[in-house]
């Protein structure tokens, strides 16, 4: 004899219990959330469920089906099409995007700079496509050359946080510490990087200055909770190294 739905309901509202707190512990999300789950299973899950993790999956439902359309073969063969049909700077760039995003930089790099010619030799966003696919290319001192050239012409505005972390990253790569040191604090303190205060600990702890690595860790676990919860989410990486970094210099994780 089977035994009646409501038998079986501690059961399920403790494993839906179980699956929140795992997620809510991995990405690093808000501690208000554990005493919602512990103290009110049932309805804490629920809330839990609709504002944290279906948001989640949306997101990377979505960035799924945008990366399977761009890194498809058919649709940089339709745009190397359309760059035959109008060999133009906008379609030369648009397939310049496609072959960066599916990891061809050395051609990205060739088409971007075929742009750079006449009135647009000097454009800010060709420079930094070029900064972005050198860097992705492996070739950084060539990344904080063009990098270097849009400070010049911009008065050191670059468009995009993503863009002054890469430049912050490429110096690293190249081995200049101290402009690299300079570049990763001018993305923590203008744009409240997560990631690049993570990336700037572990060039510390690489250098030597524990204390001052420890200290950006720390700092990390100290404002997750100031942050939204879709940065959260996308920080979980940098929140989950922070911790690991402090557990592994001994430090305990607040």
């Amino acid at each position: 004899m089977s035994l009646p739905f409501w038998s079986w309901s501690p059961f399920i509202i403790a494993g839906l219990q179980v699956i929140c707190i795992v997620h809510l512990l991995r990405r690093g999300g808000n501690r208000e959330w554990l005493y919602l789950l512990i103290f009110l299973p049932f309805i804490g899950s629920l809330i839990y469920v609709v504002n944290e993790i279906l948001p989640s999956l949306r997101n990377s439902g979505a960035n799924i089906a945008a990366g399977s359309k761009l890194f498809s073969g058919g649709r940089i063969k339709e745009l190397e099409k359309q760059v035959r049909l109008a060999d133009t700077d906008a379609n030369r760039l648009r397939l310049a995007a496609a072959y960066a995003q599916n990891g061809a930089f050395d051609s990205a790099m060739d088409l971007t700079r075929s742009c750079l010619k006449g009135i647009y030799a000097e454009n800010p966003g060709m420079m930094q496509d070029m900064a972005r696919y050198s860097f992705g290319a492996g070739k950084f001192a060539e990344s904080i050359m063009w990098f270097d050239k849009v400070h010049a012409v911009t008065d050191r505005r670059i468009a995009k946080p993503e863009n002054e972390l890469i430049y912050a990253r490429a110096l690293e790569m190249a081995g200049e510490q101290e402009r690299a040191f300079e570049a990763y604090r001018y993305v923590i303190r203008m744009h409240h990087s997560m990631e690049a205060r993570y990336r700037y600990g572990m060039m510390l702890r690489r250098q030597g200055q524990d204390a001052e690595a420890r200290r950006q860790f720390q700092a990390i676990l100290d404002e997750r909770e100031h942050h939204p919860s879709h940065v959260r989410r996308q920080s979980a990486e940098w929140i989950r190294g922070a911790k690991a970094a402090l557990r592994n210099s001994g430090q305990g994780i607040s």
